[in-house]
């Protein structure tokens, strides 16, 4: 009896931990991979960096349902992108358009690539400029200091 206890015990406890999954039913394979698709392309807008296959939050099941409700009713991919848009801001699609607020998104990575590139090409000039000076005179600061460092080398090697 003792067992049965322990076993009833572990069933019951063990319920919350079974995971749920979302059981859509598709008419035909093309409605699966553009669901699946739309879902991995749209982000959460309240996590901002999952998409909304990925994401738990109630807004992501929301747009998760929408998004089935739409291709189940025969929408185009666009479609429901355009929607999700409309509604959501251009925030929620990994791949904004190109217009006159997203330009600098867009522009960003070439302009910090050119940076780059002016930064290495000014920094190679100055080093050239720096190996191509010419040597200092005999009485300057670093003729000394190699002098007096020849001298303290040929002191250290006398006392061998």
């Amino acid at each position: 009896m003792k067992a049965y206890c322990w076993f009833a015990m572990l069933l019951l406890l063990s319920l919350p931990l079974q995971a749920t999954e979302e059981v859509l039913r598709f008419d035909n394979e093309a409605q699966r991979q553009a669901y699946q698709q739309l879902t991995a392309e749209l982000r959460c807008p309240q996590c901002q960096n999952q998409n909304i296959a990925d994401s738990n939050a109630v807004v992501a099941v929301d747009m998760r349902q929408k998004t089935y409700d739409m291709i189940m009713q025969g929408s185009s991919r666009d479609q429901v992108l355009d929607y999700m848009i409309n509604r959501y801001g251009n925030f929620v699609h990994y791949q904004p358009p190109v217009n006159r607020y997203t330009l600098l998104l867009w522009l960003a990575p070439l302009l910090m690539l050119l940076g780059l590139f002016a930064l290495q090409f000014y920094r190679r000039r100055q080093q050239a400029a720096e190996h191509t000076s010419p040597l200092p005179a005999d009485n300057t600061p670093s003729q000394k200091l190699d002098a007096e460092l020849d001298k303290l080398i040929e002191q250290y090697r006398s006392k061998k």
